[in-house]
């Protein structure tokens, strides 16, 4: 089967699987923001009453509701949560409040993501920055230490969720290009909701919603980790750039199991997303489940590799594979070669 008919088939079977569902979309939304609100208030009441295993559990179920709206808003960026365009967009500015992301430089900024995937000439439009082997051969020592810094997970997840979210959401790339005013709306609806859970639930209800929020951002910037860096990933340029080995072999299916799919919105099934971004979330696993093998362009990746993943810091181009930081001595091999 060549190229062209696999393009076809592939196309021909996520047809389907594309149709929207009113009422499965306001379940959605709706339960989810139901979740939000009564683990916010149950975390806050555990709190209070020095139940910590309780509370705990609470603000790891707000963290997953969080991690589950946004999905919902990115659904509503591609329209793809409802039929209609105009409810799609009335949900994404709600749920922007709770994802702590404006809407409209969002969908931008998102949709720029989706045209240069895999583009090694436009990795300014990907979430998570990649140097390749050679540019990392070239680099000074400080570049280095700076990159080593940033790929490091015990700091990319903690530092990586508080910046992005709570620092540069506030005024985030392309703002100007997309419209300040929306991005001021935005951060004030999210102060009132700041001061809405201090008039309700107090200094401990706002503690419940950092700490909630704070583990969210983490298991955010954990999915979009890996949705695109994992070892036999996909990277190019042009003219040699292919859009269905950027969109099926450059982003990850994620098997990481059903109660992960049901916390973080089938997000997880990414190469499907990008061929195919009018895919509704809520469809994405059976879409996945249903696959034939002959469609699929790489296994899932389970826990172990998940991990393992983190270990590769940059794109060789001429292996075409991710890889771990190369050994002091090869460097200098390199350099005195």
């Amino acid at each position: 089967m060549t190229a062209t008919d696999l393009t076809a088939e592939m196309r021909a079977f996520l047809k389907p699987y594309t149709k929207k569902s009113g009422a499965r979309g306001a379940l959605s939304l709706s339960g989810t923001l139901a979740v939000y609100g009564l683990a916010l208030v149950a975390g806050a009441w555990a709190w209070s009453a020095e139940m910590w295993l309780v509370a705990a559990a609470a603000v790891v179920l707000l963290a997953f509701a969080s991690v589950r709206l946004y999905v919902l808003q990115h659904d509503c960026g591609h329209h793809s949560l409802f039929a209609t365009k105009w409810l799609n967009d009335r949900a994404g500015y709600l749920l922007s409040v709770f994802s702590f992301t404006p809407y409209r430089v969002m969908q931008y900024n998102h949709n720029m993501h989706h045209a240069y995937l895999g583009n090694l000439d436009h990795r300014e439009t990907t979430e998570i920055h990649t140097m390749t082997l050679r540019e990392w051969q070239r680099a000074d020592r400080w570049t280095r230490a700076r990159y080593r810094l940033y790929r490091n997970p015990a700091l990319m997840l903690p530092a990586g969720a508080f910046l992005t979210y709570f620092i540069a959401y506030r005024w985030p790339r392309n703002t100007a290009d997309v419209g300040a005013a929306g991005v001021v709306v935005h951060n004030l609806m999210i102060a009132g909701l700041v001061l809405a859970i201090w008039a309700g639930l107090g200094l401990t209800g706002l503690a419940v919603w950092f700490a909630a929020s704070m583990l969210g951002g983490m298991i955010g910037v954990f999915l979009v980790y890996l949705q695109h860096n994992f070892e036999d990933t996909y990277w190019d340029r042009k003219p040699d750039l292919d859009f269905r080995r950027a969109t099926l072999v450059g982003s990850s299916s994620l098997d990481l199991g059903w109660w992960w799919d049901l916390g973080t919105g089938n997000i997880a099934y990414h190469d499907l997303h990008h061929y195919n971004p009018a895919i509704p979330s809520y469809n994405l696993r059976r879409c996945q489940r249903d696959l034939p093998r002959h469609l699929q362009s790489h296994a899932p990746i389970r826990w172990p590799e998940a991990l393992r993943s983190f270990t590769l810091k940059l794109w060789d181009e001429d292996q075409g594979r991710l890889v771990p930081f190369p050994r002091e001595t090869r460097d200098r091999a390199v350099a005195t070669g």
